[in-house]
């Protein structure tokens, strides 16, 4: 069945219907698992990282086009290592002995076939902490609700609220309607926060990253996922916006968030009335908080 799902790929908007198994699509990348980066990571969310760390696998290629991705040595580039599933649960095992709070599965929305079985072998096998699923959300409702019963916590990006500005940044055309319904099947299935001990363990959590001269849209965003989800969901208000030098080709957003922008939008959600929301403090843009995908862990 997995490969059938690789023979006409329809996991994403895109509808690619490409033969992955022997070629790729729009993301970049076949059927076989990808990676670049296996190890504990520190600069998710506290509740997500906590004092041990998360147990982050990121995954190569992407089905977006976002022309300020910090991560583009896997995403544009394809950098990575392709394994077999049986590698896979292996290093969600090792992940979890280097105490890992969590398994954080960034990107893997173009191998969703392949690592639900994973995930499904090692829940059965006995691993006991979350899995999340870290992701952009172009993704087919159909492709969300593959995950049912295997995700316990979502951690899915609203970008944007207008598809003209998709298409401008990202290359996604019809983005704002796919990840409308992608997060709402994610509510669906996660639709309370469960916290223990200063960690995430049920949920879903909205990341928005506010970009240069974008506030009118973040707070679009803020007050649709408040209006729709109130305190079913918790967001994630990000500054860390950091331009690389493919934004030249666009110098409206070829800049940081200046504190002003990022206090508007903050202050924004605050008079809504919204509280389960994080924020940033401080700078933390940069190329510092970006990974090495050197095959750590790999």
């Amino acid at each position: 069945m997995t490969d059938d799902l690789y023979k006409n790929c329809i996991l994403c908007p895109r509808q690619c219907r490409v033969n992955r198994i022997i070629k790729t699509g729009y993301c970049g990348v076949k059927d076989k698992l990808k990676i670049s980066r296996a190890a504990l990571h520190f600069w998710e969310e506290p509740v997500i990282s906590g004092m041990s760390g998360a147990g982050t696998v990121f995954f190569s290629g992407c089905n977006m086009g976002c022309v300020f991705c910090q991560n583009r040595e896997i995403s544009y580039h394809k950098k990575g290592q392709e394994i077999t599933p049986d590698r896979l649960v292996e290093i969600f095992f090792e992940l979890k002995e280097e105490g890992a709070s969590n398994i954080d599965l960034v990107t893997c929305d173009m191998f969703i076939p392949t690592v639900s079985k994973a995930i499904r072998r090692a829940k059965d096998q006995g691993i006991d902490i979350p899995f999340i699923f870290n992701t952009s959300s172009y993704l087919e409702e159909d492709s969300v609700k593959a995950l049912e019963g295997l995700i316990d916590v979502y951690l899915p990006d609203l970008k944007y609220i207008r598809d003209e500005d998709a298409i401008k940044y990202s290359n996604a055309p019809g983005y704002v309607q796919a990840a409308k319904k992608a997060v709402a099947e994610m509510v669906r299935q996660q639709n309370k926060c469960v916290f223990e001990k200063g960690l995430i363990k049920k949920g879903v959590i909205v990341r928005h990253l506010l970009l240069p001269g974008m506030v009118i849209q973040a707070k679009m965003i803020v007050k649709y996922l408040y209006e729709k989800y109130g305190e079913a969901i918790w967001m994630s208000l990000m500054n860390q916006y950091t331009p690389n030098g493919a934004t030249e080709i666009h110098p409206e957003i070829n800049r940081k968030v200046s504190e002003s922008e990022y206090h508007s939008l903050v202050s924004y959600a605050q008079k809504l009335g919204i509280i389960n929301a994080y924020i940033q403090t401080g700078d933390a843009s940069g190329e510092g908080y970006i990974p090495a995908f050197d095959g750590t862990g790999v």
